[in-house]
């Protein structure tokens, strides 16, 4: 049962995003964030305080054994060959993990010495925009090529409410708050150019909010957020 006591309610949710509730608890969750949008926005400043903490975290190397472990356990077979993609398929493995406790080490120690790489010309970013929670299931892939434009590619084919919208937005640093990238269609990529989009850098979050018809009202994100991931530095000259 849900809580009335807002600081009881704060704390399941923490423990929610943590996938520390078992499945009964868990969509009784999952029903209050796409309801309740108090409980959406405390689910919010939780994803950003997780993903803030795991930034501090030391850098440690996996081991070699791994990604042939993961890729087994998500049911992946290696391809006939190598392809461009291998590289950052394998790095984005991670994202899909992130919402477990332990998995959130294992993102931390992929992650941090990207985060701490500078911005050049000629980077390019991915980012895997995965549900919040313990599913932590894969919904949209973001790529910035070396120009710095960007590419919303959806992986699944989400069913909006009528009159509600979903809506693309970045952050870069908590002081300025979120910026809007405008209104996205289910199901449909959407392409920015690098002047839309501005300088991407590694750790960048960006989301995806349900929004009403036309967008949030305020200029910061107003309904739950459906999507949520950090930018990956996949390559540089």
């Amino acid at each position: 049962m849900i809580p009335h006591d807002p600081e009881e309610r704060r704390a399941l949710i923490g423990e929610y995003l943590l996938g520390l509730l078992d499945g009964q608890e868990a969509a009784e969750l999952r029903q209050l964030l796409e309801e309740d949008e108090q409980a959406a926005r405390m689910a919010l400043e939780w994803e950003r305080h997780f993903l803030e903490l795991s930034d501090q975290v030391p850098a440690q190397a996996p081991s070699p054994a791994l990604w042939p472990r993961i890729r087994q356990s998500l049911g992946l077979h290696d391809a006939p060959r190598a392809s461009p993609l291998a590289h950052w398929w394998n790095s984005l493995l991670t994202w899909r993990l992130t919402a477990a406790a332990l998995a959130m080490a294992l993102l931390v120690a992929v992650l941090m010495p990207l985060l701490r790489t500078p911005d050049i010309a000629g980077e390019r970013f991915t980012v895997v925009l995965q549900q919040p929670g313990e599913a932590a299931k894969p919904g949209w892939v973001i790529q910035v090529d070396r120009d710095g434009a960007l590419l919303l590619d959806p992986l699944v084919a989400d069913q909006v409410p009528e009159g509600r919208t979903l809506q693309f937005w970045t952050l870069i640093d908590p002081a300025d708050g979120p910026r809007s990238l405008g209104l996205v269609e289910a199901g449909q990529p959407l392409r920015l150019s690098a002047e839309q989009i501005g300088a991407v850098q590694a750790g960048q979050l960006f989301e995806l909010t349900l929004e009403p018809a036309g967008g949030s009202p305020y200029n910061r994100p107003s309904g739950p957020v459906l999507y949520i991931g950090r930018a990956v530095l996949a390559s540089a000259n």
